[in-house]
């Protein structure tokens, strides 16, 4: 095949590749052109923003040189204010310095004066002292001894007059407010005036029956007699057993007992103990009944049933034939009134009366007196100590540390005082008429002293030449106290100590 077959097939193939060649180059000068457009656009993109990030920067630093020359602004005003206070204050420092100078000054030469003066009066006293020895005839230390022995003489004399001005206002406002809230009390409680009698005697229908009691050979009664620890003795009234102990729940169960005997009729030592078991047990529910009773009624709910139990065996002793439980339940019931009235304790007055005796219900068989038995039951049975403090202070053994406490004392008072509460006998009742009349004539100076008023007051007439105003004072004072510590009595008793000066003349 020749050259000339090829040529047009090669020139027809080099014109494609050159076309090609264009078409390709048009093709990659129009991709960098696009290109170059794009980097163009991003650089002016980047100018545009560094150009805003660069404003947005000064305009920052602009505000914060702002607010940070505001800044000193103030910080300059506030020192140059400082600077300016600190500058008065040194100025009425050195003025007021400069016064106190002139006042020292001053107050130097007061001193000097005053020095001066006071030299002068005591060359002045010495002077008047030397005459008055000079006209008296007196030393200086007689001359002192006269002046302050009329010194005192006029001050006791103001003393006395002052102590009875004092006495008579407090005790007059004392008694009014007193009576004020003792009538307020009695008016919202009233109780019987009669007192209870608790008798250990039972009756029998007839003779017969006094024999089954005593048993053959006597062995019924002294069976009885071992069994409840009481005398019983049928000999001495008539159709009647009296039965006689220390302890009255003993006597109680026995004459329970013995009524049971008497009702049924069958007398023999089995039988016996069979009634005083019963009699025990009846008597032990009994008292736990009072107990409970009483403790529901002035709204007592934490007393364990132990102490309800001592509560209720109040109920079979007696003091002065009041019985205990009643003179206990009454007195409570008034130290809530009074409590109420002024204001204390109303808890702790009812609960401290209501136990100030609880001690007499066992103090036939545990050795010590009532206060203190009960102060140890108080204590063992948990009863809080203000309770405890305020009902040991009843009979003044203790020092009345609360208003609680004086309510009991009061309280206790008031139920035992009262118009046929207690009876006492007759040669007790004199008795005690003629320890306050010797009380009171024991003291020197003392004339005469009578007791009048049932006790309730003693009048103590003295020498008016050897007993002073304001030794009547003490003498009052001293008989009170000694009728406190030696006697017992029921309420209050008056110590009136009378001092007359009875002047005469006679007219010719």
């Amino acid at each position: 095949m020749d050259i000339a077959t090829y040529l047009p097939a090669l020139g027809a193939a080099l014109v494609g590749i050159f076309a090609g060649y264009g078409i390709q180059k048009k093709l990659v000068k129009g991709k960098a052109e696009h290109l170059d457009n794009k980097i163009e656009q991003k650089l002016t993109d980047a100018k545009e923003k560094i150009k805003s990030l660069r404003e947005e920067a000064e305009k920052q630093a602009t505000q914060i040189r702002e607010k940070t020359e505001q800044e000193l602004d103030l910080r300059r005003k506030s020192i140059i204010e400082l600077e300016s206070r600190i500058a008065e204050r040194e100025e009425k420092l050195e003025s007021k310095i400069t016064s106190l100078e002139a006042k020292e000054d001053e107050l130097a030469a007061a001193r000097r004066v005053i020095q001066e003066e006071k030299d002068k009066l005591a060359a002045l006293q010495q002077e008047e002292q030397r005459h008055l020895t000079e006209i008296s005839g007196l030393t200086v230390q007689q001359a002192e001894t006269r002046m302050l022995q009329q010194a005192e003489d006029q001050t006791k004399e103001e003393i006395v007059r002052r102590v009875r001005k004092l006495e008579q206002e407090g005790e007059h406002q004392l008694e009014e407010k007193a009576r004020n809230i003792l009538s307020t009390v009695i008016q919202r409680y009233a109780s019987s005036h009669v007192a209870e009698n608790s008798t250990s005697y039972v009756d029998v229908p007839d003779e017969s029956m006094i024999g089954r009691i005593i048993g053959k050979e006597g062995r019924n009664i002294q069976h009885l007699e071992r069994l409840t620890g009481c005398e019983i003795v049928i000999d001495e009234t008539p159709n009647s057993i009296m039965i006689s102990g220390f302890s009255p729940v003993r006597r109680q169960v026995a004459k329970k007992a013995i009524e049971a005997l008497i009702k049924d009729g069958r007398v023999h030592p089995g039988r016996i103990e069979e009634v005083i078991e019963e009699a025990k047990k009846k008597i032990n529910d009994d008292m736990r009944e009072a107990g409970e009773a009483v403790v529901y009624d002035l709204g007592i709910v934490d007393f364990p049933p132990q102490l309800i139990q001592l509560v209720g065996r109040m109920k079979y002793r007696t003091s002065y034939r009041q019985n205990i439980l009643r003179h206990s339940w009454e007195a409570a019931r008034i130290a809530m009134m009074l409590a109420e009235e002024l204001g204390a304790n109303v808890n702790i007055a009812k609960k401290a009366t209501l136990l100030h005796d609880i001690g007499k219900a066992i103090d036939h068989e545990v050795e010590g007196n009532h206060v203190e038995i009960g102060e140890k039951i108080m204590r063992k049975y948990g009863i809080d100590e203000a309770i405890i403090k305020a009902a040991a202070a009843h009979h003044e053994d203790y020092p009345f540390d609360t208003r609680e406490a004086i309510i009991v004392q009061v309280s206790d008072a008031i139920s035992a005082a009262r118009p046929g509460a207690r009876k006492e006998n007759m040669g007790e009742y004199v008795k005690r008429m003629e320890d306050l009349e010797q009380i009171a004539t024991s003291y020197a100076g003392v004339k005469k002293a009578y007791a009048i008023y049932a006790g309730r007051e003693i009048r103590v007439f003295v020498e008016p030449g050897a007993i002073d105003d304001l030794a009547a004072i003490t003498l009052a004072q001293n008989i009170a106290k000694q009728i406190e510590q030696e006697l017992t009595y029921p309420g209050d008793v008056r110590v009136n100590v009378i001092r007359e000066i009875r002047a005469d003349a006679l007219a010719r």
